[in-house]
């Protein structure tokens, strides 16, 4: 059997310790995985960090734009918000993570996948439950969770070891992409206290922001987010730049609560600025284009779909399912939002779309409209029906009974 491992890299504490854990404690041949999804990291610094750990081999995959059309663009149509906060930006990419670590394992004929996650998070069961499903013959192993490693072992490990690390690793535990930054641990470990300055790099204080608020139209096509103020761009420059523009305008500060799969109540800080306006400006689109079935109908399929997401389920064919429904319903949302930006806030002002159910003619309350008022008359005797006949059952019997009818 092959002693290679291979070894999810973010080049932080965690995983650059685990490099040197492989090596002395599974005797390894460690092969290190990088993948760039818009994190705005140094990767070259990243490769040779771990190429002077001495790997034997390692990939930087650019996975940019196939994260943002294969992942982002499948949660925005689904409107994901886990627990109605959190746009899953750390989720969604582990799927595309436990993929190409089964791809680089194949191509070097390792006999199992490592990661750097403790026993206490999501992405444990993420990238696990992903790769168990697509290679369930590799071994899977996670050095931090098994021996049980803390920061503080691992900065005294790392120093015992000459292996350099960040004076910021032994406080914050962060993870970005173009979806989204997550920052954990440290004193955002007491959930009553307001986030210190320092965790926030992706958006200015809102008290801080600029005075005068900002408008941006966001355009979509069968769901997808396409255009910026009416001109097409790729979505990658897209959420690059309303990452930029909203974070300006501190938009998209989350702090909540929240329930992680293993059942732990965590204190979660994400800075989501893109995310925060894009989902705002799409769910607007939808209640204009669809019917108010389909919208009730797809609230419950986005909460569950966010749901499977953020479980690690992501190759479940549950997912597969409700995405044939939220497909089918994005067929229509093509249209442009119109978004105020300021001072920590995001405002729909305006949309329009050529899928618009919206009828002036119907809706107005001049006197000349196409719809019939005396027709809401025998509407609200049908309507009601149900409702006055059984208050009227009740209230008898209450009263045979000798009580107060309701």
């Amino acid at each position: 059997m092959s002693d290679r491992v291979v070894l999810a890299y973010s080049g932080g504490l965690d995983t650059t310790v685990s490099i040197k854990w492989l090596q002395d404690k599974y005797k390894a041949e460690v092969i290190t995985v990088t993948l760039n999804m818009g994190q705005l990291e140094d990767l070259a610094g990243i490769e040779e960090k771990a190429r002077s750990l001495g790997v034997v081999n390692h990939y930087s995959i650019e996975a940019t734009e196939e994260f943002v059309r294969e992942y982002v663009s499948r949660a925005v149509k689904a409107n994901a918000l886990y627990e109605g906060k959190y746009p899953l930006s750390t989720a969604i990419s582990r799927p595309l993570i436990a993929y190409k670590l089964v791809e680089v394992a194949e191509k070097e004929h390792a006999a199992a996948v490592a990661h750097g996650c403790t026993g206490k998070g999501n992405d444990q069961v993420r990238i696990e439950v992903g790769v168990r499903a697509l290679a369930p013959s590799l071994k899977i192993i996670a050095p931090v969770r098994e021996w049980g490693l803390d920061r503080v072992f691992e900065m005294d490990y790392a120093r015992k070891h000459g292996i350099p690390v960040k004076v910021r690793d032994s406080a914050y535990s962060l993870d970005q992409n173009l979806w989204g930054r997550s920052i954990e641990c440290g004193p955002l470990e007491d959930p009553n206290q307001a986030p210190p300055r320092e965790v926030f790099k992706w958006t200015v204080a809102p008290e801080e922001a600029l005075d005068r608020p900002e408008f941006v139209d966001v355009g979509f096509d069968e769901g997808v987010p396409v255009r910026l103020n009416g001109e097409r761009v790729d979505g990658v420059s897209l959420l690059k730049t309303l990452n930029s523009l909203a974070g300006k305008h501190g938009v998209g500060r989350i702090d909540h609560i929240e329930d992680r799969v293993i059942g732990i109540k965590s204190r979660e800080v994400y800075e989501c600025p893109a995310a925060t306006c894009i989902l705002e400006a799409h769910k607007d689109l939808e209640k204009l284009v669809l019917t108010p079935g389909e919208i009730m109908f797809k609230e419950s399929v986005d909460r569950q779909w966010a749901a499977l997401v953020y479980g690690g389920l992501w190759l479940d064919p549950l997912r597969q399912d409700l995405e044939a429904f939220i497909g089918e319903t994005q067929r229509r949302v093509t249209g442009e939002v119109r978004l105020k930006l300021f001072k920590g806030s995001v405002q729909v002002l305006g949309r329009a779309s050529s899928y618009s159910l919206y009828d002036v003619n119907l809706a107005t309350y001049e006197a000349k409209t196409t719809f019939n008022q005396e027709a809401s008359k025998g509407f609200i005797e049908l309507w009601g029906l149900p409702t006055v006949v059984a208050h009227q059952v009740l209230s008898r019997k209450i009263k045979e009974k000798g009580g107060d009818a309701p």
